[in-house]
């Protein structure tokens, strides 16, 4: 027997579930699908579990810059008990999500769907059909070809490591890199992170990238060996040999591939159903439609121009909640999107880009600052602290802005505030903050 359902969603990460919920309170019949953990990468195997681990991270690091300046004595990270207590939140994840899905009404099912044809989908030995269906399968860790890629780790082994090794090569220099590379040299770990190139996070403007690498050298020692592919790696009794260009060699305890992360969706046969994809996911139009007009494409599977973030996948599924229940038929319209990178200090930027600005001088004023000496920052001993804003020139309203610092997080939100509100620099001095604060500091930036 064919079970038939208004919409099916496939996937029940922050994207699916924020499309499911809505579509179920306007009195649709949803089933989701999915084939791993309920809840999805974020609160299971990323920015949760990181931000967990991250935690003491940012505790330790105030506590060696207030060292001889009220506090006497640095503690340690004790790794499993950090893990345990991380261990407290990812294992309710799955339950919490399914239970909370079964009580509102939604139907769930535990498998790989594969689509059969347009309107078809099985997963098991069961046929679904759906009017629609939305795709929110997210994305999973690629691994380097390479002659030894059995030994090489991911994100997700190390979110799950039960001991800390002494030794950890991080190869690739993003996001995902960066973060964990300096949870770990924090934890006591030795630290190298590999890069092909000579530039890391590159989505970010390079004369911060540089400060953060050397920030990181002094305060982590963490080092970093660029110009660099590794091309073996073989498992020997003192650790893992890694072999590279250049004539490079290393002996490391774990290696770790965080190179990237490809969208799931080989198992998907999206052929059978006629939706057409590239190297970076499902494509889509401006209403998250695919070339087969009954699917649509949520969150980190989408090829698309926006930062493949948590909040911009429950923007997109919450936007597809409206309108497949037709409260809207507008285009998708994506307000200022921050992003950031976990590091000591946070690198965190939003809206124009400063190679945009500094590129277009006329329409664009940079004003960058290094702020270590402001109080907000010095109070706290912060080793550096420097923000750019940009502002347009024949307006005066912010429209970007980058930021360097353990406060970073929080600027960048008043940030994007001031961005998509345009908020002119005059009502910012009107207002009255409490003090000292990271935000009574705003109309002193643009």
């Amino acid at each position: 027997m064919m079970t038939h359902y208004d919409t099916i969603v496939i996937g029940g990460g922050p994207a699916g579930l924020a499309a499911a919920y809505p579509l179920k309170a306007a009195g649709q019949t949803v089933l989701v699908v999915e084939n791993d953990l309920w809840g999805g990468t974020c609160p299971n195997r990323g920015c949760d579990p990181k931000k967990m681990l991250y935690t003491s991270v940012a505790a330790q690091d105030l506590t060696q810059q207030m060292q001889q300046h009220g506090l006497t004595g640095l503690p340690q990270v004790d790794w499993p008990a950090l893990m345990a207590f991380k261990n407290t939140y990812t294992d309710k994840v799955p339950n919490n999500t399914l239970a909370g899905l079964k009580a509102t009404g939604i139907d769930t099912a535990a498998g790989t769907a594969q689509f059969q044809d347009e309107r078809t989908l099985t997963v098991g030995t069961t046929d679904y059909t759906a009017d629609q269906f939305v795709i929110a399968t997210g994305q999973q860790p690629a691994l380097l070809p390479m002659k030894g890629q059995q030994y090489l780790k991911t994100s997700n082994d190390f979110l799950d490591l039960k001991t800390l090794p002494k030794r950890i090569t991080f190869i690739g220099a993003g996001y995902i890199a960066i973060e964990l590379a300096n949870i770990a040299a924090t934890a006591g770990a030795q630290v190298h992170i590999v890069q092909h190139n000579d530039r890391l996070l590159r989505q970010f403007p390079q004369t911060y990238t540089q400060k953060l690498a050397e920030l990181l050298t002094q305060q982590k020692q963490i080092q970093f060996d660029y110009n660099v592919e590794i091309e073996t790696i073989t498992s020997e009794a003192d650790g893992y040999h890694l072999q590279g260009t250049n004539g490079y060699q290393a002996t490391t305890d774990l290696v770790i591939d965080a190179t990237g992360r490809t969208p799931n969706v080989t198992a998907l046969q999206l052929g059978n159903a006629g939706v057409t994809t590239d190297r970076h996911g499902v494509v889509v139009n401006d209403h998250l439609q695919s070339s087969n007009s009954r699917v649509y494409a949520v969150g980190d599977v989408v090829s698309k121009s926006q930062p493949k973030l948590t909040p911009v996948a429950s923007f997109e599924g919450g936007y597809l909640g409206q309108l497949l229940t037709g409260q809207t038929t507008a285009t998708i319209a994506y307000p200022t999107i921050p992003t950031i990178v976990y590091a000591s200090p946070k690198l965190a930027m939003a809206g124009v880009s400063l190679e945009t600005a500094q590129q277009n001088p006329a329409h664009y004023q940079v004003t960058t600052q290094d702020v270590t000496s402001w109080f907000t920052y010095m109070r706290i001993r912060e080793p550096y602290a420097q923000v750019s804003t940009i502002t347009d020139q024949q307006t005066g309203l912010l429209v970007g802005a980058v930021v360097l610092s353990e406060s970073a997080d929080r600027l960048i939100n008043d940030f994007v505030v001031m961005i998509d509100q345009k908020t002119p620099a005059a009502q910012i001095s009107k207002r009255i903050m409490t003090y000292p604060t990271v935000e009574s500091d705003l109309s002193y930036f643009y």
